[in-house]
């Protein structure tokens, strides 16, 4: 089982109570290690940074029956509006963040392989997994907690609670497990479609009546405050700055979009021992990160 979460953010030491014969406190003990009904009594993270986003388990419902339309039917979308794109077994397909913002977490399948799309607003996050465990596929829903500003996702086998960035659960019963995430690209509708003439494309028709036109968090992405608190600020770049997030056998490293646009497009570097291209799209703006072979890696791109 990995350490990784458990190495870097220590969890809490329980503390035994004394013996007074009092339900209120045992009662108020039971609680503070729950929030919206997950138990966190395992937390690989401080629970005290564990922190209520404001809607309950599923508020933000998820979509579990996503439907797709071929791209010449689309027009929803303009050519600058942003999407996560998709290639799995030969076939290419696109999330819009208008769509994703209001429901964070697609459970798909791509020829018979369940595939969750996950996506944080307040982090700009987009990561796609294999939605599988030890052979066991698993759905995933909003708990409505976040950790560092980024969202919990739960598995609904087994509620066990996932940090979307380290791509792991921190608490519950797989707790230290880790998702196999696969290469996503952020990039715009015009983009994508160019390069994936032949893409499907999420459709409106959730089953929820939502106005997709309408940002649910309106000029957040631009502006310099942050909703909820993260353990970490560099003083060097703004808040909301994006950047391309690499992982290289346990390796990482950022590359700031500010950076990358004074490169010529192209960036040869090493994470983790391994050689690596990232290469970055003025136009759009977004970047990917490529191995030796040119095939894609799964970075991730987030403020």
């Amino acid at each position: 089982m990995t350490q990784r979460l458990r190495s870097a953010f220590p969890a809490l030491v329980a503390v035994g109570l004394v013996a007074l014969g009092s339900s209120l406190l045992l009662d108020g003990a039971a609680n503070a290690r729950q929030l919206n009904g997950f138990d966190l009594g395992n937390s690989l993270v401080p629970v005290e940074e564990i922190h209520a986003g404001g809607p309950d388990r599923d508020g933000i419902p998820a979509i579990d029956q996503p439907r797709f339309i071929k791209a010449d039917a689309v027009d929803f979308l303009a050519r600058d509006d942003e999407v996560l794109g998709l290639v799995a077994q030969g076939e290419a397909r696109a999330y819009p963040i208008k769509i994703m913002d209001w429901h964070e977490i697609v459970n798909d399948r791509i020829e018979g392989e369940p595939i969750a799309i996950t996506y944080c607003p307040l982090c700009g996050s987009g990561i796609a997994f294999r939605a599988e465990q030890a052979g066991r596929a698993l759905s995933f829903g909003v708990s409505g907690l976040l950790y560092n500003s980024d969202l919990l996702l739960y598995d609904r086998q087994t509620e066990s609670l996932w940090s979307q960035i380290a791509k792991q659960a921190i608490a519950g019963p797989l707790v230290g497990t880790e998702l196999a995430a696969l290469p996503l690209a952020h990039t715009t509708w015009g983009a994508w479609r160019r390069a994936h003439p032949q893409t499907q494309v999420l459709s409106t028709q959730t089953g929820e009546r939502r106005d997709y036109d309408r940002a649910p968090y309106g000029g957040y992405s631009r502006h310099d405050e942050l909703y909820f608190p993260v353990s970490a600020r560099s003083k060097r770049y703004h808040p909301k700055e994006r950047v391309l997030g690499v992982e290289v056998n346990g390796q990482f490293k950022a590359y700031p979009f500010s950076e990358l646009s004074q490169t010529n497009g192209s960036v040869s570097d090493q994470v983790g021992g391994t050689p690596i291209e990232v290469r970055f799209d003025w136009a759009q703006p977004s970047a990917q990160a490529f191995d030796a072979e040119g095939h894609s890696l799964p970075a991730t791109t987030l403020f």
